[in-house]
């Protein structure tokens, strides 16, 4: 072909902003993807200028009492992760990914402006108390206060989650499907992507939780409404340069379809055809050729399986279900999509573990360095914004990892990857493993100096600094960028193009479960601790008497099992591009 021919040449399966069919060389590629990192600093500013400090905001002003705070925050942010899935699920079924990211920024839009006038609105807030904790005057805020509250909050989540859910694999798709994997290619983008994560989270957990402590929280829910709105144009100013993957259909559907095709078919057995014969299902070693005549022929659609693999081989009858089911009979591509995703669910289920080790990034690690020295200089560090830690070394590593180590990688290993999805998913779940190590050493060298200054009961902060704590935000902060970037890149790359945002979307569902299991993780704890009059580890009347140490190490036997059972499913994986990873 001429390369003016391809330079016109139609991207099969998308359309542009108008719904017209994408072109090469026109629509696409690094450009492209560079709005939708431009709005991910924006989108993640908005998000978490709000989340990393939320639990200040609702004791200080809506008089909730920390366990009720806490539990409003996890609530809130688990919600707001696991709606993801439906943001990935309509980008696939119904909608562009262009079009869920508008529809999804608007309603985080409208959340945060109901939000921002209630905090600026003493009458919609309950009234002020007296300060001390616990005084009676000090109600929670009830009636329609709280649903103006809760309205607020779960249109954000509502929001956070249609964009979670569309905005990495609408950036992902931007590129080539089958180019060689370039410096600046996909692999590029989802390391960059975090990169403007954690720029976001940077400013957020620095200049916004400032504005929210010492000007007010009207302002900081500006700063987050303001930072949605601008995201609208900057994401819009880029639609002509977007292709954009066509909706296929519910692949729910197609994953509900094939299993309950192939459960039928197994209970029957062999099939009986039309003159009598039986046939059995179960595929040849080499692929059954009556499939491919019945399915297809290599080269119709380049995509398309023709023949079944050997994997998961009980699905395969789900081809050819029994005349009672005939209305299930499903194509050899369909049974293909839905063992791809079932093969990946062992590792998404691997992740949580570390996710639920990342979420005491906002609780037990925030408390030990309350209880600190949290000065720098004349500065006095708030709380709220030790995450700074680990969003500054992700900020340093990536561009070191995406431009010196993956190009090293890629010199002594002779492959085009360098570094495989599960090699940098594996890595970051045993720096998860060396973080917890990490926190509990640190913890027990904080008590110590609270029993050697006797100050195991005092509420002044101890003499030292909370410098100590960064050891354990760094550990967790790398672990994060191999994890995640690596997880984005291996759904989207691995999953059927009908269903990419919706793998996509399982990044952040895997993090809305680690916070939950965190959370179930503690009351097992304390419930197993607390038995035959015991204290539990996890309660007393300060966090020096806690044994937050054991909970620790408990976290870093757990992470250890969860690396065994990563390491099993990780070794017996088959990349669905195989050529490209072995290069």
């Amino acid at each position: 072909m001429e390369d003016g021919a391809r330079d016109v040449e139609c991207w099969e399966g998308y359309v542009d902003w108008r719904n017209r069919p994408a072109t090469r060389g026109r629509h696409g590629g690094m450009l492209a993807a560079s709005f939708v990192l431009a709005v991910e600093m924006l989108e993640n500013l908005a998000f978490l200028a709000n989340a990393s400090n939320l639990v200040t905001y609702l004791m200080g002003f809506m008089h909730y009492s920390p366990s009720q705070s806490a539990t409003t925050v996890t609530n809130f942010m688990g919600t707001a992760f696991l709606l993801a899935l439906l943001g990935g699920f309509l980008s696939d079924a119904f909608f562009t990914t262009y079009t869920i990211y508008l529809v999804s920024a608007f309603v985080e839009f409208m959340g945060l402006v109901i939000l921002t006038i209630q905090a600026r609105t003493p009458s919609l807030m309950p009234p002020q108390c007296a300060k001390a904790p616990g005084a009676a005057a000090c109600e929670p805020v009830s009636g329609s206060d709280k649903a103006m509250l809760f309205a607020g909050l779960y249109l954000t989540a509502l929001g956070v989650g249609g964009i979670k859910g569309s905005l990495p694999s609408h950036g992902a798709e931007q590129f080539d499907e089958h180019a060689p994997r370039g410096r600046m290619g996909r692999s590029t983008f989802f390391n960059y992507f975090v990169f403007c994560l954690s720029c976001g989270a940077l400013i957020a957990v620095t200049f916004a939780v400032w504005v929210e402590d010492n000007k007010g929280w009207q302002w900081g829910f500006g700063i987050s409404t303001i930072a949605i709105l601008l995201s609208i144009p900057v994401f819009i100013a880029g639609s002509r340069l977007y292709r954009n993957k066509v909706p296929t259909g519910s692949p729910l559907t197609t994953i509900a379809k094939v299993i309950l095709a192939a459960s039928l078919a197994r209970r029957g057995g062999a099939q009986s055809s039309s003159n009598g014969a039986v046939i059995d299902l179960a595929p040849s070693p080499t692929g059954s050729s009556e499939l491919k005549d019945l399915y297809g022929k290599p080269g119709e659609i380049c995509d398309e399986a023709t023949e079944p693999s050997q994997e998961l081989t009980f699905l395969n009858r789900a081809v050819r279900c029994q005349p009672r089911c005939a209305h299930l009979a499903c194509t050899v591509q369909e049974v293909e999509d839905v063992k791809i995703v079932l093969m990946v669910l062992p590792i998404f289920f691997s992740t949580i573990m570390l996710n639920c080790c990342l979420a005491q990034l906002s609780t037990f690690s925030v408390e030990q360095a309350a209880t600190m020295d949290t000065r720098v200089g004349r500065l006095t560090v708030p709380p709220a914004s030790l995450p700074v830690f680990p969003v500054t070394f992700i900020i340093l590593l990536a561009p070191v990892y995406d431009h010196v180590i993956i190009p090293f990688a890629r010199r002594v290993k002779g492959t085009e990857m360098g570094i495989s999805h599960l090699q940098r998913i594996g890595t970051g779940l045993v720096l998860s493993i060396v973080a917890m190590a990490v926190a509990a050493v640190v913890e027990v060298k904080r008590k110590n100096v609270a029993e050697d200054a006797r100050m195991l009961d005092s509420a002044k902060p101890l003499p030292i600094t909370f410098f100590w704590i960064a050891f354990q935000y760094l550990f967790l902060g790398s672990a994060d960028l191999f994890t995640l970037a690596g997880l984005l890149e291996f759904f989207f790359s691995e999953a059927p193009s009908r269903m990419r945002s919706l793998a996509t979307s399982l990044s952040w569902a895997s993090l809305a479960l680690g916070y939950y299991l965190s959370s179930v993780l503690v009351s097992i704890v304390n419930s197993a601790t607390g038995r035959g009059g015991h204290q539990p580890w996890l309660q007393g009347a300060s966090l020096n008497h806690y044994h937050l140490e054991m909970f620790y190490w408990v976290m870093c036997v757990l992470s250890t099992l969860n690396y065994l059972f990563f390491l099993f499913w990780a070794i017996r994986y088959k990349y669905r591009n195989a050529g490209v990873i072995k290069g």
